[in-house]
């Protein structure tokens, strides 16, 4: 069935109620449909605005982007009252600087609860219950695609963001989340290779080594399906976000092959065990392979030559937050460019913040345009999710 067919019998069984609202969102996503278009679509036929972004971007000009920043401030935003003197704020572990939360508080003389998870998963589970209480979370890029088409998400009011200024062009107006509707970047990163380069030789160039008999149960795998069937699409030359049988199939195929090798799915956890090289090759992410080669500068990271995820996480307000003056006031509060710095400083990570990006003491620069050849953003999934949850654990399974 052609694409348009696809469209045409979607949108017939929406106006004919045969499909909720939010999956009509998440299936027209999908399929392709701009957000513009799913708004305009959601408005005619039931008088109110589509729950997503309200701008599509212009024509990408990269896997991040869709044009340059936008304007920040618009007349008609709303005012959010006076501040609150608490902020609930739920992020990935080891993922801020030690001091960010205190300075926050000491300057603004608002207690911040600051809680972890250790997966999107994770996070999504709460965040569908809609009890979860906190102000700001933050979500890998596909994963605030799926929270804004469950209206699960508060707009930014982006009067609030003074310092919106200092956001990098690259980052400004992403696919996932356009114009940063919103989304406020906090880092970027890719997923690749951590390797002790005293344990493997020669050194790993791509995800094959993860079929090498040779390091048998010194290989760790992340316990995350996009990442793990992602790197095997690659690995074959696939989109990292292939809804194909017979890709998927085939990475299925490729990541039963590597579990014998490996000892275990595990994420950030492993940094540990690669720097006692109980773990010799992992794959991991850029941040957390430079947190843990601090410790033993044997560590060392490779971009696998096949490609792999560029990714960008976010802080977003979730629906019905409690305090959301001070959510927008710690928002603002990171973008300016030494906090900003101060956080990828400590996390190993990229920053957003162009100006923070000339201050950190270990220079990171934006991916060259040969890099982003061989990077790839991930998208939602839509309604092939199930399928690769069905595939995910058939792999954990085997």
């Amino acid at each position: 069935m052609s694409k348009k067919s696809e469209a045409d019998s979607l949108f017939k069984n929406f106006v004919e109620g045969r499909l909720a609202r939010r999956d009509f969102i998440l299936q027209a996503l999908a399929l392709g449909a701009s957000v513009t278009a799913l708004g305009a679509v959601l408005e005619a036929c039931t008088g109110t605005p589509a729950e997503a972004p309200k701008a599509s971007p212009p024509p990408d000009k990269g896997p991040l982007t869709g044009g340059a920043a936008p304007t920040p401030a618009a007349p008609a935003e709303p005012d959010l009252g006076p501040m609150e003197t608490e902020l609930n704020i739920y992020n990935w572990s080891d993922y801020i600087a030690e001091d960010t939360v205190a300075n926050f508080t000491k300057e603004t003389g608002i207690k911040v609860k600051y809680d972890t998870y250790e997966s999107n998963e994770e996070l999504l589970a709460k965040l569908q219950v809609g009890t979860s209480g906190y102000d700001i979370v933050v979500p890998t890029g596909y994963i605030v695609t799926v929270l804004a088409a469950q209206n699960l998400l508060e707009p930014l009011v982006k009067k609030y963001l003074t310092n919106w200024k200092n956001i990098a062009p690259l980052f400004a107006n992403p696919t996932f989340d356009p114009d940063c509707a919103h989304s406020v970047p906090w880092q970027w990163g890719t997923t690749g290779i951590a390797y002790r380069s005293d344990k493997v030789n020669p050194p790993p160039d791509g995800w094959s080594i993860f079929q090498d008999p040779k390091y048998k149960h010194k290989m760790t795998q992340l316990d995350d399906e996009r990442d793990v069937i992602g790197a095997w699409l690659k690995f074959r030359g696939k989109s990292l976000s292939s809804t194909d049988t017979a890709d998927l199939a085939g990475a299925k195929a490729d990541a039963i092959l590597a579990k014998a090798n490996l000892k275990a799915y595990i994420s950030a956890e492993v940094k540990g065990q690669v720097v006692t090289g109980d773990v010799w090759v992992a794959q991991l992410w850029n941040g957390d392979t430079a947190q843990a080669a601090k410790e033993q500068p044997k560590i060392a990271y490779c971009l696998p030559k096949e490609g792999a995820a560029l990714w960008t996480d976010s802080l977003v307000i979730p629906k019905g937050a409690p305090h959301k003056r001070a959510a927008h006031a710690f928002m603002d509060y990171i973008l300016r460019p030494e906090v900003a710095a101060s956080i990828s400083d400590t996390t190993g990570y990229g920053t957003p913040n162009l100006p923070a990006s000339s201050k950190l003491a270990v220079p990171l620069p934006y991916p060259t345009d040969d890099e982003l050849k061989r990077l790839e953003v991930q998208k939602d999934l839509g309604k092939a999710a199930e399928l690769w949850d069905t595939l995910w654990t058939e792999i954990k399974a085997s």
